[in-house]
């Protein structure tokens, strides 16, 4: 089977939905998966991914790389994950741009780097290995955070660009990840997003989050909201209509309306696509 290429905004495919999917083909434009719900071989996760692998673009999604850690790679991990691409053959499969563990404790949270020169020369070296190790490049994505570091030397957007080139390695663009730091940490997220060179992003993500006032927190819970779908409507502008995934993990709707949120995206990407 020929891999598809994914292409306008598709979404997360999560256990409220796999009746649906097993029984029909909704209209989703492609899926995004958790790598990590799907390396053990058999149970329903994989059964779904099966039936769906070969009818839509597929990406794998990874939470537990730990890539900025100054700890050595996590080879058995490595092994898994190479296993599920081999099998699943998606079109993307990406992680995020963090450390999750510690002395073989995992914190089961996206923690944020220190954005130093030390901390890019670890992330460059590990991604390598990565890479090597899968056959493919993959794509980071920008964490979304609530602290930060004195030790910093580069901005947020600096760090993220700076490893996409280094690495040679792409970028998954969380828009709302972008929104929530810039409230969090008080810089412009249009100045973020131009910031980083044209040609290094290749996907974006949408979510939800909690604005509590003096902390936004991403939450992936509820609607993506009119400033986020704002910024999304200057990347679109600025790195192209690439593909979107809308992400939700709790309070998950009907697909129904998740599917029509979906639309809501690719309308502003063919807005924006008429206005250039």
């Amino acid at each position: 089977m020929t891999m598809r290429t994914p292409s306008g905004c598709g979404i997360g495919l999560r256990r409220e939905h796999f009746g649906e999917f097993l029984s029909t083909q909704p209209p989703a434009g492609w899926l995004e998966v958790i790598s990590e719900n799907f390396m053990a071989p058999g149970g329903r996760p994989r059964h779904v991914l099966e039936r769906v692998k070969d009818r839509y673009a597929l990406a794998l999604h990874g939470v537990s790389l730990s890539i900025g850690s100054a700890e050595p790679v996590d080879r058995a991990y490595l092994t898994r994950l190479r296993a599920l691409v081999d099998w699943a053959r998606p079109a993307i499969v990406s992680d995020h741009l963090c450390w999750t563990s510690l002395a073989g404790h995992n914190s089961h949270d996206l923690l944020p780097l220190p954005f130093t020169a030390e901390a890019l020369d670890v992330t460059v070296a590990k991604l390598g290995e990565v890479q090597d190790a899968l056959g493919r490049y993959i794509l980071l994505e920008n964490v979304s955070s609530y602290v930060r570091y004195q030790a910093s030397e580069l901005t947020e957007w600096e760090f993220l660009s700076a490893v996409s080139e280094q690495a040679g390695s792409g970028i998954l663009l969380d828009i709302n990840n972008v929104y929530v730091n810039a409230r969090n940490h008080g810089f412009d997220p249009i100045e973020y997003l131009d910031g980083i060179p044209v040609g290094l992003v290749e996907q974006f993500h949408l979510a939800g989050h909690e604005d509590r006032g003096t902390t936004v927190i991403d939450t992936h819970d509820s609607p993506v909201c009119a400033p986020v779908w704002e910024l999304y409507r200057h990347a679109v502008k600025r790195f192209g209509a690439l593909p979107t995934i809308l992400e939700r993990d709790g309070n998950v709707p009907g697909l129904d309306a998740l599917l029509a949120e979906a639309r809501q995206a690719d309308g502003v990407a063919d807005a924006v696509g008429v206005a250039a």
